[in-house]
């Protein structure tokens, strides 16, 4: 048992050492060797775990969608409309962003190309097909305009927060992120709900950023 829990131990070393040097320097630029010295591992316990790169980059993205799936059911069971559950999601990778590099790198890896294995989803149609639910559930609850293309809609959300993550990643800091996460939320807000709900949805943008903030 304590050689088992070693072992998934030095796993989760290799994959978090993967993921911060996929995220600073890019999957090209990285080397196998390089996450090896990162990681503070033998060669043999690499292959042991990974038989090469494009596995810890699987593995990586195979995390990130955990995540996605987590935080939407923790979500899903709090009762909260469905507009406010998207919000929260989106708040909670960027969270996950802020804390660790595994979202972080999974973004960079589904950005920079590399192949998306099934019976894996592309991260992006994972989180369109999320979006899309909650998407339908807030028009029936009427926190859309009734006029609202859903799946439109969802693919242009999530081309947006897609890119203002790339974006503010290259530009800024991390912690920047959910700042620019509320600034996107605010646009977002005034195109698509009704003038009658429209603070609720803005005070809860300025909200969860100042939380992820403080936290």
């Amino acid at each position: 048992m304590a050689r088992q829990l070693r072992a998934e131990q030095t796993r989760a070393t290799i994959i978090t050492a993967a993921a911060d040097l996929f995220d600073r320097h890019g999957y090209e630029s990285t080397s196998l060797s390089d996450i090896v010295e990162h990681a503070q591992v033998t060669k043999g316990a690499l292959y042991f775990h990974f038989a090469a790169k494009e596995d810890l980059a699987h593995a990586i993205m195979e995390l990130q969608s955990k995540a996605l799936r987590e935080v939407e059911g923790d979500l899903d069971a709090q009762g909260y409309s469905s507009l406010e559950t998207l919000m929260r999601i989106t708040f909670g990778i960027a969270r996950l962003a802020v804390e660790g590099p595994i979202p972080r790198a999974g973004l960079r890896l589904t950005t920079g190309g590399v192949e998306v294995r099934p019976p894996l989803k592309h991260p992006f149609t994972e989180f369109r097909d999320v979006a899309g639910r909650k998407l339908l559930g807030a028009a029936k609850e009427s926190d859309l305009h009734t006029d609202v293309d859903v799946d439109a809609v969802a693919h242009s959300l999530v081309s947006f927060y897609v890119g203002t993550r790339v974006v503010g990643g290259s530009l800024e800091p991390v912690a920047r992120q959910p700042r620019r996460l509320a600034e996107m939320w605010y646009v977002v807000i005034r195109g698509l709900v009704p003038v009658t709900r429209r603070a609720r949805y803005l005070n809860l943008a300025a909200r969860l950023e100042r939380e992820i903030r403080v936290g």
